[in-house]
């Protein structure tokens, strides 16, 4: 799930999660009249290629499906980001502060959210730390 998406693949990516279902390229067609059935081809093959897509017969065409609900991609994204971000050698507690901070200023309940999730971890880690002496 490590893969960047261009624009055309973000839409069509958005698209297939609000339809609910497996589409063919001329279902996208229908969807995306200012492209090509050649660019969505394209597209939909080299998401599938990326492994975001999952893609089965149908008739003489492929259907495609995302493998990922929004929530999973969605949630692992930002754990890739966050990771790159804290790895780079940047100042790691400033940006925490600045998450925690925009965290606040999008709904303050989250952050009690955010501390349950930290708390969670914390008792994982010391549960593995446990297991290995």
């Amino acid at each position: 799930m490590r893969a960047r998406l261009g624009p055309l693949e973000s839409e069509l990516l958005e698209w297939l999660w609000e339809r609910g279902r497996a589409a063919t390229v001329r279902d996208a067609c229908a969807a995306f009249p200012q492209h090509a059935y050649t660019t969505l081809l394209t597209t939909f093959d080299r998401l599938h290629r990326k492994k975001i897509l999952a893609r089965d017969r149908h008739g003489r065409a492929f259907a495609y499906a995302p493998r990922f609900s929004r929530t999973q991609w969605l949630g692992e994204r930002a754990s890739r980001e966050f990771g790159d971000l804290l790895a780079s050698g940047a100042a790691g507690a400033a940006i925490l502060s600045h998450f925690v901070s925009a965290v606040g200023r999008q709904d303050a309940r989250m952050l009690d959210e955010l501390d349950s999730l930290v708390q969670a971890e914390r008792r994982r880690l010391r549960g593995d730390r446990e297991e290995e002496a």
